[in-house]
């Protein structure tokens, strides 16, 4: 992007988010789409809806990235429909709860390559098309608080995503200065399904251990997105940015009187 570029204004610039049928993939799909970028989202079945905004609907794919075909294939359709590929989002993620203890290895597997090695074979795959763009690229992502603090019944999830700040950090390392790549902490969403994650209040409960006193909206992580993919940016590389409103305080400061300090 050129030096005057607008942290909003992605006119000309084509993105791939994947996982960007629902939730927060679409609304970081149509955060870019607002500013002007041209957009393809990639899932693993069509959506009744595709992500629309400034008049303009996202192109889809259907992929599943834990395939490495499938993963170059996304990133060679968005480059044929646009021309090019300046930013991607890797979104694409989550796993239900499970028990340690007994999860089969298929689960396991699944979470790992779904969390973990899916954004891998994305990322090399939309590097080798970003290093021969004069501008480059940006690689964006999204993690989860578990990578630094989980919690119970997230082994395999929590161990993926802390995976996938590592190889956040090693890409920006191998990678600079033509394509940089950066990390989002993303804590609580209020998303489509937040009755079925935190409860029948949508999260208002679960609001109360947040600093920020509530639940992140989508946009606050696409906003982030949006940052992290313009020059205004251009030096950060390798970066882990907070998108959780403080993190969630201690268990010991929610439950009575907060403890003195010594």
């Amino acid at each position: 992007m050129d030096d005057q570029c607008h942290a909003r204004d992605f006119t000309g610039r084509a993105v791939l988010v994947t996982g960007g049928t629902r939730g927060l993939g679409a609304a970081i799909a149509r955060a870019f789409l607002v500013g002007g970028a041209d957009v393809l989202v990639c899932g693993r079945s069509a959506p009744a809806t595709l992500p629309s905004a400034g008049g303009r609907d996202a192109a889809f794919r259907v992929a599943d990235l834990r395939d490495p075909a499938a993963a170059a294939d996304a990133v060679t359709a968005t480059t044929e429909r646009f021309g090019r590929l300046d930013v991607l989002v890797n979104n694409a993620g989550g796993s239900p709860d499970a028990d340690a203890a007994t999860v089969s290895p298929r689960f396991v597997e699944k979470v790992v390559a779904l969390n973990l090695l899916a954004p891998f074979y994305t990322a090399q795959a939309a590097n080798l098309v970003m290093r021969e763009q004069p501008d480059g690229g940006s690689v964006i992502n999204i993690g989860s608080v578990s990578a630094h603090a989980p919690q119970p019944g997230t082994a395999a999830y929590s161990a993926a995503k802390a995976g996938l700040l590592g190889l956040t950090r090693a890409l920006a390392l191998e990678w600079a200065p033509r394509v940089r790549v950066n990390h989002i902490t993303a804590g609580l969403i209020r998303t489509e399904n937040a009755a079925a994650l935190y409860g029948e209040d949508g999260g208002s409960t679960v609001a109360g251990v947040v600093p920020m006193g509530r639940l992140a909206e989508p946009d606050d992580v696409a906003r982030a997105c949006l940052w992290l993919a313009c020059d205004l940016s251009s030096y950060v590389n390798g970066a882990d940015l907070a998108v959780h409103g403080g993190g969630e305080i201690p268990a010991r400061y929610t439950v009575g009187r907060r403890p003195e300090l010594s």
